[in-house]
């Protein structure tokens, strides 16, 4: 399959089955993660992979009740990923203060993109998830205060046929050559 091909046969599932997801493939789409560039090689991100289930439970629970029940539909995922973004020195953190803007953000978007296209490759369904209980999240992984998650992915098997073509602006809507 050619990449573009994979870019347009990647989609958002928000209908997942039961079925498992077997470890070498998440550790490949780690991988595809892992070689992602970075703004100065700073590698801002860690990825918690939560897949035993009493854990992934409570997790979904608290990170997708209330005002972030919109994506409760991820509480049927067998896998949820924590992109916990990395507190970084780099010089790009530096010039990123000066610029008001956050490369490890960009970083983080990056490497997600590469496990979801991977996660395509290996037949493998997902769903970027950015409104979530950020708070009870870090309190269930113990992570650090300084640690931030910005990003949840939902892995796991379809379950139903995906609804026609990708929504998309044309090329001529979002683009120009000078």
């Amino acid at each position: 399959m050619s990449f573009l091909d994979l870019v347009k046969k990647r989609r958002s599932t928000r209908n997942f089955s039961s079925t498992p997801v077997d470890r070498g493939k998440l550790k490949r789409c780690l991988e595809a993660a892992r070689l992602a560039p970075s703004a100065c090689n700073g590698q801002p991100w860690r990825f918690i992979v939560v897949e035993s289930v009493p854990l992934r439970e409570i997790l979904a629970e608290r990170a997708f009740s209330g005002v972030h029940s919109m994506n409760a539909f991820a509480k049927k995922a067998p896998v949820l990923v924590a992109v916990v973004t990395l507190p970084t020195r780099s010089p790009a953190a530096f010039a990123g203060l000066l610029r008001r803007f956050s490369y490890p953000l960009i970083d983080i978007g990056i490497a997600c993109e590469h496990f979801v296209l991977q996660a395509t490759e290996e037949g493998l369904d997902t769903c970027w998830l950015g409104w979530f209980n950020e708070r009870a999240v870090k309190k269930i992984l113990n992570l650090k205060r300084e640690e931030r998650v910005h990003i949840l992915l939902a892995v796991g098997c379809g379950s139903g046929a995906q609804s026609g073509e990708k929504k998309r602006k044309s090329l001529l809507e979002i683009s120009e050559f000078r």
